[in-house]
């Protein structure tokens, strides 16, 4: 009977190893499979000329691995550089902004003299230009100043960069352009926040916030609604000085306003292209 226990002991024990070094065996395949990086013999002209077909195609994430085996295997050089400024792009594309931009910020503090030093301020202007618009912000009816401007305000200031330090780069006029489109949506949230306190009839506010509006985008369409704001904030607080100020200022500005015709505003959507 001993004998057979010893058996039996063993013969499971002989079990339990050869079914452990299987799966052993196994996983190593499996992981093995994994690990293997096909890319890792490849040169790096052979690395960069595949990340570039990978963005061709639109295979945003192999072309992000592409280009990270670059910046890894080769930190210096133009390769990197090139990488760098590629993998932004990737990276908004594959629906990850924030690495897009910190890419974009770490390029340029390294490289600030770089001939793509113009496109990569752009293309931080680009990403927080579309994130301020929304997936279908552009088409819809709805009025970007009723958004949070935190994403508006950097674009500009990227697109202000832009164009005052490279005032002769082929991406500058359409950072105008672009510029002229945030202006309008900063002024028009400033209003907006105005109207929200004319209701709440927090008059001073109202007021300070349309003078504030009018001080700093002053050729925004927003300060026709801003300087009605502003007749009516200080009419309704007794200060008839500043309330005849305002409406004369209105009236050479915007002497066909239909405000001045006891009308409200019923001009078309600014924010919607097919009105520009």
């Amino acid at each position: 009977m001993s004998a057979f226990l010893f058996a039996f002991k063993r013969n499971i024990l002989t079990l339990f190893v050869a079914v452990t070094v299987a799966g052993l065996l196994g996983g190593c395949s499996i992981f093995g499979g994994k690990e293997v990086d096909e890319t890792r013999a490849w040169s790096v002209q052979k690395l960069y000329a595949e990340a570039r077909q990978e963005l061709a195609d639109r295979n945003w994430e192999t072309a992000i691995k592409h280009y990270e085996r670059i910046e890894s295997r080769y930190p210096f050089g133009r390769f990197a550089q090139q990488a760098q400024i590629e993998v932004a792009f990737a990276y908004w594309k594959n629906e990850d902004p924030a690495s897009a931009l910190a890419t974009i910020e770490r390029f340029v503090k390294q490289n600030p003299n770089h001939p793509s030093a113009d496109y990569m301020y752009f293309l931080k202007g680009l990403i927080n230009f579309n994130d301020d618009l929304g997936i279908l912000g552009f088409f819809s009816g709805q009025d970007p100043s009723e958004r949070d401007p935190k994403a508006a305000a950097e674009a500009f200031i990227a697109f202000k960069d832009l164009a005052t330090r490279y005032p002769n780069s082929k991406y500058t006029p359409d950072a105008i352009q672009r510029m002229n489109y945030l202006v309008n949506s900063l002024a028009s949230h400033e209003i907006h926040v105005a109207r929200y306190y004319m209701k709440r009839k927090a008059f001073v506010a109202a007021a300070n916030r349309a003078q504030y509006t009018l001080k700093t985008y002053p050729s925004a369409p927003a300060n026709e609604e801003g300087l009605v704001i502003m007749v009516q904030a200080y009419d309704a607080l007794g200060m008839t000085a500043l309330r005849n100020d305002a409406e004369r200022v209105m009236k050479t500005n915007f002497p066909d306003s239909v405000y001045l015709k006891g009308g409200p505003r019923k001009s078309a959507q600014w924010w919607q292209p097919w009105n520009w």
